[in-house]
């Protein structure tokens, strides 16, 4: 939560890429963030390599978005498709019919209730997409702030029919983000004070998971694996094809000897031929704390060890103090309430 002695909210314009234009096209205009050399949008006659942060989205929020560690042309896709869903190819015939076209106003994205926000920048990008006049915002916090029920988040002017055509799809997204990193954080306030690291899984929306897992950083958990290629899990049903733990332990070894193995097991009798064969880290399934306490004795240090399956944040101190590394918890990113925030129109007027 931000304190009466924070810095004053920063007002920023952004530049444009309205709905329904791509970088470069004549009518978004030389300010709407235009195409850099090799853009990957589809747009005729480019070459060179592909700079993401020059494709679509004002600069500086694409630099905003990268320092995230989010991709700010994902990002961008993103916000299209979500307006372009609700468009439908037509336009928001309740909007257009009842206010007028030079109307301006100011919005506040608000808080209804306490949490951890996450996606602010997402809801700006959505905005941005969006509005077809200049847009200015006001961000008065940061994603991964604590704020409380009534706090502004994010003030923006703009053309009113704008901001009301793009407030549920940046809604529907930030509140979404800022349930995940809610949720998250109150699992990471039960582990507070111990070594233990609450860490999501691959359970993500499709087409959303880049945006999910970092909203889970922004709640002050970590990232599993982002993809099957980046980390390999042995499960039960590699196990049963590759005709046991260390065989399929050393067949991912041999295919791909720089990544990391993880391999699960739901017994502790299992766990030493797993040390034995090399695993980085040892899922332990369904475990209750005293057998990860004792997984945590055998182990002693040869690999990082995650617990799995059954957590709640009733039991989330009790693994915690056994001291294994990571809970691995489905729920921050599959069953997360969104944290519920509004967009309240402060004013308006014509230009």
């Amino acid at each position: 939560m931000t304190s009466p002695q924070s810095p004053p909210p920063q007002r920023v314009e952004l530049t444009l890429l309205p709905i329904g234009t791509r970088p470069g096209d004549a009518e978004s205009g030389a300010a709407a963030g235009g195409c850099g050399a090799g853009c990957a949008c589809g747009a005729e006659g480019h070459a060179g390599e592909f700079d993401p942060l020059e494709c679509g989205l004002d600069p500086d929020l694409a630099e905003l978005l990268a320092a995230a560690g989010l991709d700010p042309v994902q990002v961008e896709d993103v916000a299209h498709l979500a307006v372009e869903e609700d468009l439908d190819n037509g336009v928001d015939v309740t909007t257009v019919a009842t206010v007028p076209e030079d109307a301006v106003a100011t919005g506040d994205f608000t808080a209804r209730q306490a949490g951890t926000v996450a996606g602010l920048h997402v809801a700006e990008a959505v905005l941005s997409v969006v509005c077809t006049d200049d847009l200015e915002v006001e961000r008065h916090v940061a994603d991964g702030d604590r704020v409380e029920a009534g706090q502004v988040l994010l003030s923006v002017t703009t053309r009113t029919r704008d901001l009301l055509t793009a407030e549920r799809s940046a809604l529907n997204l930030l509140c979404r983000l800022s349930g995940i990193a809610t949720l998250t954080r109150a699992w990471a306030d039960a582990l507070e004070g111990t070594p233990t690291r609450v860490r999501d899984t691959r359970k993500t929306t499709p087409g959303l998971r880049a945006l999910e897992k970092y909203a889970v950083r922004c709640g002050g958990g970590v990232n599993h694996r982002m993809s099957l290629s980046d980390a390999a899990l042995v499960k039960d049903n590699h196990v049963l094809a590759a005709g046991g733990v260390a065989e399929a332990f050393r067949r991912v070894r041999e295919e791909f000897p720089g990544v990391p193995v993880e391999v699960e097991v739901d017994r502790l009798d299992q766990l030493e031929e797993v040390l034995a064969a090399g695993a980085d880290l040892v899922l332990l399934d369904n475990f209750s704390p005293g057998q990860v306490r004792e997984a945590v004795a055998l182990t002693a240090g040869r690999a990082a060890l995650e617990a799995s399956g059954g957590l709640t944040l009733d039991t989330a101190r009790s693994y915690a103090e056994t001291g294994v590394d990571y809970l691995a918890v489905g729920g921050l990113t599959h069953s997360a309430p969104i944290l519920d925030i509004g967009l309240d129109l402060r004013q308006e007027r014509r230009d």
